[in-house]
């Protein structure tokens, strides 16, 4: 664990999914004010977005000294943003590799757009650190989700906005095994099962059957990799990451 720093607050992107959950708790170790934001872009799991409550619900309850540093929920309107830029996450489309080499499940500028939405938030809230899940390591291969993709935003939105955010994306370089493993060092195993109980990663919204690492429909991308990687992190004995 780690002390709060000085910062003037995070807002986290927060979709209720697993990496998100995540996001959130290494926010609450490191911020001392933390708010979390969600976006309704017109998707089909939008379950996701009642699974936000649910996990901001439970972590409030199972942690009481993240409960004085967790402070308002955003929602944000993008309806008319994923009418526009249609994929199989907004329309019923079938998941499936694209002549241009990515999934057809990609919503082409879908972070850049967040993070516009997410900064002028964050401007009016006083936050400096917008914290994301966007990882390219154990990834679907969005090029929204590099590294370097986000460092070229964060000095746009710094230039245009007149302001010194952090772009922070604590998941860029681990495998989907480490993030598991890292939200156990953050809360423990009742971190663990909350996201396997309440979060919501699957594309097809399934929430039915619970599997060994949560509920989905089992063959959709997200599902696969969520799968993937807590067999390898069950494999490896379900440590705790390692500095």
């Amino acid at each position: 664990m780690t002390s709060p720093t000085t910062s003037p607050g995070a807002l986290v992107l927060f979709s209720g999914g697993q990496d998100s959950t995540v996001c959130l708790a290494w926010a609450l170790e490191r911020h001392e004010r933390v708010e979390t934001v969600g976006f309704d872009y017109g998707q089909r799991h939008a379950v996701e977005l009642q699974a936000r409550a649910e996990v901001r619900a439970a972590m409030l309850a199972a942690y009481p000294q993240w409960a004085g540093r967790l402070g308002e929920d955003h929602m944000l309107d993008l309806r008319g943003f994923g009418a526009v830029a249609q994929s199989a996450l907004t329309t019923d489309k079938a998941i499936e590799m694209t002549a241009r080499g990515l999934p057809s499940t990609f919503v082409p500028g879908r972070n850049l757009v967040v993070l516009v939405y997410a900064a002028a938030l964050a401007d009016r809230r006083g936050l400096g650190a917008l914290v994301g899940g966007m990882c390219e390591t154990d990834f679907s291969g969005y090029p929204d989700c590099r590294r370097d993709t986000l460092d070229a935003m964060e000095h746009a939105l710094n230039l245009g906005m007149e302001q010194a955010f952090r772009v922070e994306t604590p998941l860029m370089r681990l495998t989907k095994a480490q993030t598991w493993a890292l939200a156990k060092t953050l809360g423990g195993e009742r971190l663990v099962e909350i996201i396997l109980a309440d979060s919501h990663t699957c594309y097809l919204g399934e929430r039915g059957e619970r599997h060994a690492w949560g509920h989905g429909c089992g063959t959709c991308p997200a599902c696969d990799l969520r799968a993937r990687g807590f067999a390898q992190w069950v494999d490896q004995g379900r440590p705790e990451l390692t500095p």
